[in-house]
């Protein structure tokens, strides 16, 4: 079997996502790429899956039950292969579930299932959290998709047409970011135009951090009316990233965040991470529309 599954919508869109990480890497609509193409020399990812953290931890591990475990920045999942489930012209359903090698780093049984489906100019997921275990299953989950910028013509200079559109008017301060990806708990004040954030690559020495966003959409628009829409369902925070001089922009949605700086508390304890139950399900969405 190929490494990348390929999908098809009746109208031509079409998309792939790697076996790795159940990695959305191609988005394609009326034969032009909307996902961000990797490039190393700036960033060497697509559109990954976090799982099952959001973020950095203080020391790069965690703590369960009072022993420490390893945990890279958002977790382990992106780099995995997850199996193929279901498969259909237009629609794939990949799982990720406990190893030996994942128990070293976060000792839970778990399954994680991602469902695309690629639609006329759009591209929808739906992520299952499963806990089959016998004690509560602390998880965090987050999508990084980047997209082209520009992506419609125009340039990423601040006056290059470009803004970030949120569906309510969010905080006009972020968290401060600090060494190794830890929040702080100063605040950093930002520009917004109502419900516009204009987009200025100055903005960006790191991700800015909507927690506890009012908006469920935001909207990457471009000159002459051209957008690139994300909705999400139950993930409720957002961040909005890219570096510098990188010629890309990442919508971001989350369930949690990264520790705040100074955190030594266990992994259940971690602000903003989720409790499963035993037998519990969890249901996450994201949709992504071209307009315009």
């Amino acid at each position: 079997m190929s490494d990348t599954i390929h999908l098809k919508a009746a109208d031509g869109t079409e998309a792939a996502l790697a076996l790795a990480g159940a990695e959305p890497v191609s988005w394609r609509v009326g034969g032009t790429e909307y996902l961000w193409n990797g490039d190393p020399e700036h960033w060497n990812r697509h559109a990954p899956w976090l799982f099952p953290v959001v973020g950095a931890s203080v020391g790069g591990v965690v703590r369960v039950e009072g022993r420490t475990y390893p945990m890279a920045q958002h977790g382990f999942a992106r780099d995995l292969p997850f199996a193929v489930v279901e498969r259909a012209d237009d629609a794939v359903t990949l799982r990720l579930t406990e190893t030996s090698e994942t128990l070293a780093h976060y000792p839970f049984r778990f399954r994680l299932d991602v469902t695309a489906r690629v639609r006329p100019a759009g591209l929808d997921f739906a992520v299952v959290v499963h806990n089959p275990g016998d004690t509560a299953l602390p998880y965090g989950l987050g999508f990084h998709p980047a997209f082209p910028w520009p992506f419609a013509g125009g340039t990423r200079a601040a006056d290059g047409g470009y803004a970030v559109e949120f569906e309510q008017a969010e905080r006009a301060g972020v968290p401060e970011v600090g060494p190794g990806g830890l929040l702080l708990r100063e605040e950093r004040p930002i520009h917004l135009d109502g419900t516009t954030l204009p987009l200025d690559p100055a903005l960006f020495t790191e991700a800015l951090v909507f927690r506890d966003a009012l908006s469920r959409t935001m909207r990457f628009t471009g000159p002459g009316g051209r957008a690139i829409r994300m909705a999400v369902e139950d993930f409720p925070h957002l961040a909005v990233w890219t570096k510098p001089t990188a010629p890309f922009l990442s919508l971001e949605a989350w369930t949690g965040h990264a520790d705040w700086a100074g955190f030594s508390g266990e992994l259940a304890e971690r602000d903003a991470q989720r409790l499963l139950a035993p037998g519990a399900t969890a249901h996450h969405g994201i949709r992504l529309d071209l307009e315009g």
